[in-house]
């Protein structure tokens, strides 16, 4: 089956980054990131979710964390540099980042943000995150995304 490009993908084709769709099933009754790993057959370590939040000062940030770990809000806001970050509300995420959620991607977003990675993406050296779509992830090696991205790592999680 022919796989429709994202903008995640159109973004990486043109960065010249090597990447892998990974299709699965699509439960609209469990979104979770651990559902989308045993679909796809990788270790939680390795798919990574994407959380894009709002900081005490209004400012976007976006945060990857490994897809059965929680988001520790106070150490991203000690990460981004503000007193307070909380998630996006569900009904902002489309308007601001072009994204749904399910299908939230570090990639490809309207507007580039800054972007964190929980320091535990060391530990591997692939790894896959939304295509910008639910029912497709991009696997990539860590240091391509990590370049791409411009990502920071740091301890974001529980």
């Amino acid at each position: 089956m022919k796989i429709n490009k994202t903008n995640a993908m159109r973004q990486l084709d043109a960065g010249k980054i090597k990447y892998k769709p990974c299709e699965y099933e699509v439960d609209e009754n469990d979104l979770s990131g651990t559902h989308i790993a045993d679909c796809i057959g990788l270790p939680y370590e390795k798919v990574f979710k994407t959380i894009v939040t709002r900081s005490d000062k209004g400012n976007i940030y976006v945060v990857c964390v490994p897809c059965h770990k929680e988001i520790d809000l106070k150490r991203a806001a000690v990460a981004t540099g503000s007193k307070k970050i909380e998630p996006l509300a569900v009904k902002e995420l489309l308007g601001i980042t072009g994204y749904i959620r399910g299908g939230c991607s570090p990639i490809g977003m309207k507007k580039k943000f800054p972007t964190y990675f929980d320091a535990s993406v060391e530990k591997v050296d692939e790894l896959t995150v939304s295509a910008g779509v639910r029912g497709i992830q991009l696997l990539l090696a860590r240091e391509d995304i990590l370049r791409f991205t411009g990502a920071t790592l740091c301890d974001v999680t529980v």
